[in-house]
Protein backbone atom coordinates (compact mmCIF):
# COMPACT_ATOMS: atom_id res chain seq x y z
CA UNK A 1 0.00 0.00 0.00
CA UNK A 2 1.25 3.52 -0.66
CA UNK A 3 1.71 6.42 1.04
CA UNK A 4 -0.36 9.21 0.09
CA UNK A 5 1.03 11.87 2.11
CA UNK A 6 3.17 12.93 -0.89
CA UNK A 7 1.45 13.58 -4.08
CA UNK A 8 3.62 15.85 -5.68
CA UNK A 9 7.36 16.31 -4.79
CA UNK A 10 9.96 18.83 -6.50
CA UNK A 11 13.56 18.47 -6.73
CA UNK A 12 15.50 21.26 -7.04
CA UNK A 13 18.62 20.39 -9.35
CA UNK A 14 21.76 22.68 -10.78
CA UNK A 15 23.18 19.08 -12.04
CA UNK A 16 25.89 19.17 -10.01
CA UNK A 17 27.61 15.47 -8.23
CA UNK A 18 26.42 17.21 -4.61
CA UNK A 19 22.72 17.37 -5.80
CA UNK A 20 22.59 13.60 -6.91
CA UNK A 21 22.28 12.38 -3.37
CA UNK A 22 18.80 14.67 -2.87
CA UNK A 23 17.54 13.39 -7.00
CA UNK A 24 17.77 9.39 -5.06
CA UNK A 25 16.44 10.47 -1.79
CA UNK A 26 13.30 12.61 -3.78
CA UNK A 27 13.24 9.02 -6.69
CA UNK A 28 13.05 7.21 -3.61
CA UNK A 29 10.07 8.58 -1.43
CA UNK A 30 8.38 9.41 -5.00
CA UNK A 31 8.40 5.77 -6.00
CA UNK A 32 7.48 4.81 -2.17
CA UNK A 33 4.43 7.28 -1.96
CA UNK A 34 3.64 6.95 -5.77
CA UNK A 35 3.90 10.94 -5.94
CA UNK A 36 4.89 12.40 -9.65
CA UNK A 37 8.26 14.34 -9.49
CA UNK A 38 9.17 17.75 -10.47
CA UNK A 39 12.67 18.59 -11.51
CA UNK A 40 13.47 21.80 -11.16
CA UNK A 41 16.13 23.80 -12.51
CA UNK A 42 16.57 28.08 -12.05
CA UNK A 43 18.79 29.63 -14.42
CA UNK A 44 20.23 32.80 -13.33
CA UNK A 45 20.35 35.19 -15.41
CA UNK A 46 20.78 39.06 -13.73
CA UNK A 47 24.66 38.96 -14.07
CA UNK A 48 25.34 38.38 -17.13
CA UNK A 49 22.35 40.39 -18.26
CA UNK A 50 24.10 43.49 -16.24
CA UNK A 51 26.33 44.25 -19.42
CA UNK A 52 24.38 46.75 -21.61
CA UNK A 53 26.36 47.38 -24.68
CA UNK A 54 24.52 46.75 -27.82
CA UNK A 55 27.45 44.60 -29.29
CA UNK A 56 27.16 42.18 -26.49
CA UNK A 57 23.72 41.22 -27.20
CA UNK A 58 24.94 38.03 -29.27
CA UNK A 59 27.06 37.00 -26.26
CA UNK A 60 24.26 37.54 -23.81
CA UNK A 61 22.03 35.70 -26.10
CA UNK A 62 24.91 32.57 -26.85
CA UNK A 63 25.52 32.66 -22.74
CA UNK A 64 21.52 32.10 -22.35
CA UNK A 65 21.50 29.50 -24.97
CA UNK A 66 24.17 27.84 -23.28
CA UNK A 67 22.07 28.01 -19.65
CA UNK A 68 19.73 26.31 -20.85
CA UNK A 69 21.34 23.89 -22.29
CA UNK A 70 22.95 23.09 -19.00
CA UNK A 71 19.31 23.65 -17.68
CA UNK A 72 18.14 20.72 -19.58
CA UNK A 73 20.62 18.13 -18.97
CA UNK A 74 20.37 18.81 -14.86
CA UNK A 75 16.63 17.96 -15.63
CA UNK A 76 17.41 14.51 -17.84
CA UNK A 77 19.83 13.18 -15.42
CA UNK A 78 16.14 13.49 -13.11
CA UNK A 79 13.87 12.31 -15.84
CA UNK A 80 16.48 9.63 -16.96
CA UNK A 81 16.68 8.30 -12.87
CA UNK A 82 13.21 8.28 -12.59
CA UNK A 83 12.43 6.21 -15.50
CA UNK A 84 14.40 3.58 -13.82
CA UNK A 85 12.84 3.68 -10.96
CA UNK A 86 9.16 3.81 -12.83
CA UNK A 87 8.78 7.23 -11.40
CA UNK A 88 6.95 9.73 -13.36
CA UNK A 89 9.13 12.91 -13.39
CA UNK A 90 7.71 16.31 -15.50
CA UNK A 91 11.14 18.94 -15.93
CA UNK A 92 10.59 22.62 -15.56
CA UNK A 93 13.00 25.28 -16.56
CA UNK A 94 12.76 28.78 -14.28
CA UNK A 95 14.50 31.97 -14.51
CA UNK A 96 15.20 34.28 -11.63
CA UNK A 97 16.47 34.13 -8.29
CA UNK A 98 16.70 30.47 -7.02
CA UNK A 99 15.43 30.74 -4.04
CA UNK A 100 12.53 32.51 -5.06
CA UNK A 101 11.16 30.96 -8.13
CA UNK A 102 11.67 27.44 -6.10
CA UNK A 103 9.79 28.49 -3.41
CA UNK A 104 7.27 30.13 -5.85
CA UNK A 105 6.73 27.08 -8.14
CA UNK A 106 6.13 25.06 -4.60
CA UNK A 107 3.46 27.47 -3.68
CA UNK A 108 1.76 27.89 -7.44
CA UNK A 109 2.09 24.05 -8.26
CA UNK A 110 0.35 22.59 -4.89
CA UNK A 111 4.29 20.73 -3.75
CA UNK A 112 3.94 18.52 -1.12
CA UNK A 113 7.26 18.39 -0.56
CA UNK A 114 10.46 19.75 -1.89
CA UNK A 115 14.16 17.82 -1.74
CA UNK A 116 17.24 19.75 -2.14
CA UNK A 117 20.74 19.40 -1.85
CA UNK A 118 23.03 21.15 -0.07
CA UNK A 119 27.04 21.85 -0.77
CA UNK A 120 27.77 21.93 3.18
CA UNK A 121 29.39 25.38 2.95
CA UNK A 122 30.23 26.98 6.37
CA UNK A 123 32.08 30.10 7.62
CA UNK A 124 32.63 32.86 5.19
CA UNK A 125 32.20 31.40 2.11
CA UNK A 126 28.53 30.12 3.25
CA UNK A 127 27.88 33.94 4.34
CA UNK A 128 29.06 35.67 1.32
CA UNK A 129 27.38 33.54 -1.27
CA UNK A 130 24.44 32.20 0.84
CA UNK A 131 22.36 29.51 0.87
CA UNK A 132 19.68 28.71 -1.36
CA UNK A 133 18.19 25.85 0.60
CA UNK A 134 18.50 27.78 3.67
CA UNK A 135 16.59 30.57 2.09
CA UNK A 136 13.97 28.14 0.48
CA UNK A 137 13.65 26.45 4.27
CA UNK A 138 13.28 30.20 5.50
CA UNK A 139 10.07 31.41 3.10
CA UNK A 140 8.59 28.25 2.01
CA UNK A 141 4.96 26.89 3.74
CA UNK A 142 5.73 23.70 2.12
CA UNK A 143 7.84 21.05 4.08
CA UNK A 144 11.45 20.94 2.98
CA UNK A 145 14.06 18.09 2.82
CA UNK A 146 17.40 19.12 2.66
CA UNK A 147 20.04 16.49 1.93
CA UNK A 148 23.45 17.26 2.88
CA UNK A 149 26.33 17.00 0.59
CA UNK A 150 30.19 17.65 1.62
CA UNK A 151 31.41 19.86 3.66
CA UNK A 152 33.58 22.45 1.90
CA UNK A 153 34.78 24.64 4.20
CA UNK A 154 34.65 24.65 8.08
CA UNK A 155 35.04 27.76 10.45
Amino acid sequence: MKSTIYRKIMVATDGSELVRKAVDSAIEIAKLSGAKLYAVHVITLGAYYSITTSRDAEWKKEMKEQLITESKEATAYVENAGRVANVEVESVILEGSPAEELVDFAEKNDIDLIVMGTQGKTGILRFLIGSVAENVVRYSKKTVLVVRGETIEKG
